[in-house]
């Protein structure tokens, strides 16, 4: 059977593409919260010089001399897309294993009588058709050789948009032409490792001793040889793997140096990430806050700070944890000094129900989750924010600056997309 790596192309860009057809075309750029480095680049901005992670003032002359469309992230309008192209897949084929925001397996079964070759195409049409997000799909006998394969679809300007690594020739001629630090798994350590043994290209690497191989890159390496050769060793993880911990983050939009704010900021994360547990069905056992100034300033002013709290009960209650981090932030946070970052980190998670009590513990837990679960039921009905723990507040300064931001067209009512004429 097959595997299909469904990769969408240039993904924050076609998001933003979908809904303001101007920009095709034209050179566009995503930059990371505050503005700060381009996160995502069109064809034509790549054509340009854009690098990945150039910080955003060096191209800003450029922008604002209309070469480049820049845009703040949008991660709410991203990730509603990525659930659509996701949920798209899962109507053509019943394995998908969604690999990143913007990457998903999919084992292709043969329903149909379909050969790999025309699944592929159809997954691809369909997802665009329905999300207006194109991709790049490549299929191989195994997952490895379908990464290598969605990467050669993505070369091949102006083709089918489809790469297949089912036949013995252009298998061959595909791992000859992929640098070996390019093999999904490799990485640049690794390939150091294996450049040293004499392996350049994946074709060196599929034909290298799995013995040496193992010795220089332990049996994850192994593993890859295998792959390469076309044994597949890695199956489909349709089920995602429960979360390990849960973290919340932000880049303050301007210095944060009073002690109340960070408490706010730190309680908006604790909020975020509480809601992320109750989503996943999931309890933390330990929460962590840090803190840092900017890590661009000089360098002798560069500091940081964080505090960690063992719960005395595995929770998800939002109440609970908005509180632990205030505290938190209060024993982490100094005076005098000028924070840019800051954060929560859920730790120890553990299946909600059952949980171990604490003999000490007199909460009323059951009426705590009651109010928490009316408070999530308002809040899906009139918006979320709309009724949140105090600490949290209303207007935060502190957040992150977004002045290039589209709307959120997906997510929010007030800014669906209007066509009618002005």
């Amino acid at each position: 059977m097959p595997f299909a790596l469904v990769d969408c192309n240039n993904f924050y860009v076609s998001c933003e593409r979908v809904f303001d057809p101007r920009l095709a075309g034209r050179a566009v750029v995503v930059v990371s919260n505050n503005d700060g480095c381009v996160i995502a680049r069109s064809d034509e901005a790549k054509a340009l010089g854009v690098r990945m992670g150039v910080p955003f003032f060096r191209v800003r002359d450029v922008a604002e001399a209309g070469g480049i469309e820049v845009f703040s992230s949008n991660y709410a309008l991203y990730g509603d897309m990525s659930r659509r192209v996701m949920a798209t897949l899962g109507t053509c084929e019943p394995a998908v294993e969604v690999y990143s925001i913007d990457e998903a397996f999919v084992a292709l079964d043969g329903r149909g009588g379909c050969e790999p070759g025309e699944a592929a195409l159809t997954l691809r049409e369909k997802v665009l058709r329905w999300t207006g997000v194109p991709t790049s799909v490549g299929v191989a006998p195994t997952k490895t050789l379908a990464k290598l394969a969605a990467r050669a679809a993505r070369r091949e300007a102006g083709g089918p948009g489809v790469c297949c690594l089912t036949e013995a020739g252009p298998l061959e001629e595909a791992l000859a032409s992929t640098a070996v630090e390019d093999v999904w798994g490799v990485g640049p350590a690794r390939a150091r490792a294996l450049r040293e043994a004499g392996v350049e290209t994946a074709l060196d690497l599929s034909r290298a001793d799995e013995r040496r191989v193992r010795g220089r890159l332990t049996v994850a390496g192994a593993r890859i040889v295998r792959e390469l050769r076309g044994e597949s060793c890695l199956p489909l993880e349709a089920c995602p793997r429960p979360r390990k911990s849960v973290t919340v983050s932000r880049s303050f939009g301007r210095e944060v140096t009073a002690l109340a704010e960070m408490q706010q900021a730190v309680a908006f994360f604790a909020e975020k990430a509480a809601a992320k547990l109750r989503r996943d069905h999931l309890a933390a056992r330990v929460l962590s806050v840090f803190m840092q100034t900017d890590r661009f300033g000089p360098e002798e002013e560069y500091a940081e700070g964080a505090a960690t709290v063992g719960l005395p009960v595995p929770t998800d209650l939002v109440t609970e944890l908005v509180g632990y981090a205030s505290a938190a932030a209060g024993r982490a946070f100094r005076e005098g000094r000028r924070y840019r970052k800051a954060g929560v980190m859920l730790l120890d998670l553990a299946p909600r129900s059952p949980a171990q009590a604490g003999l000490f513990d007199d909460r009323d837990r059951e009426r705590a989750r009651r109010v928490v679960e009316a408070v999530d039921r308002i809040n899906a009905a009139m918006g979320a924010g709309t009724v949140r723990p105090a600490r949290v507040g209303f207007r935060h300064g502190w957040q992150p600056r977004a002045g290039r931001r589209s709307q959120r067209y997906t997510t929010r009512w007030d800014e669906l997309l209007n066509l009618s004429p002005a």
